[in-house]
């Protein structure tokens, strides 16, 4: 009975052990898996979830993803799934994206060194940096 008990308790000790080191491994693993795609500095949005393709990616705001100096070639035809924020300018906090051209309809912010898959429903057509909350 003993054997049985300790036994019980390794596993239940184990299980807590995985749930804590989960949230430092979820952090560290976008980096990795971002670092060759997103350029400090740059934002980057991807057509996959978990950042996966070719991301259309910029260093400055773009009121307009589909003409001017940056153009995202899927950004009329697929849904954002994911998006990194490889930011670097400290007097910014975020990037803030939106479903219109001329930043209208914000739809999320992104806060420098994070990232994550969207909700993946909607198109993306203009973002800028920001420099107060990002959420």
């Amino acid at each position: 009975m003993r054997s049985m008990r300790t036994g019980v308790m390794a596993v239940a000790a184990a299980a807590v052990a995985v749930v804590v080191a989960a949230p430092g491994t979820a952090t560290a693993a976008p980096k990795a898996a971002v670092k060759d795609s997103c350029p400090s500095g740059f934002v980057c949005f991807y057509r996959y979830k978990d950042w996966k393709g070719t991301p259309c990616k910029w260093d400055v705001q773009d009121p307009d993803w589909t003409s001017g100096t940056y153009k995202c070639s899927w950004a009329t035809k697929n849904n954002v799934m994911s998006v990194w924020n490889a930011g670097t300018d400290p007097s910014l906090t975020g990037v803030a994206y939106y479903l219109k051209k001329n930043y209208g309809d914000r739809v999320g912010c992104t806060r420098q060194g994070h990232g994550g898959n969207l909700q993946g429903s909607y198109k993306v057509l203009s973002h800028r940096w920001v420099d107060g909350s990002c959420g």
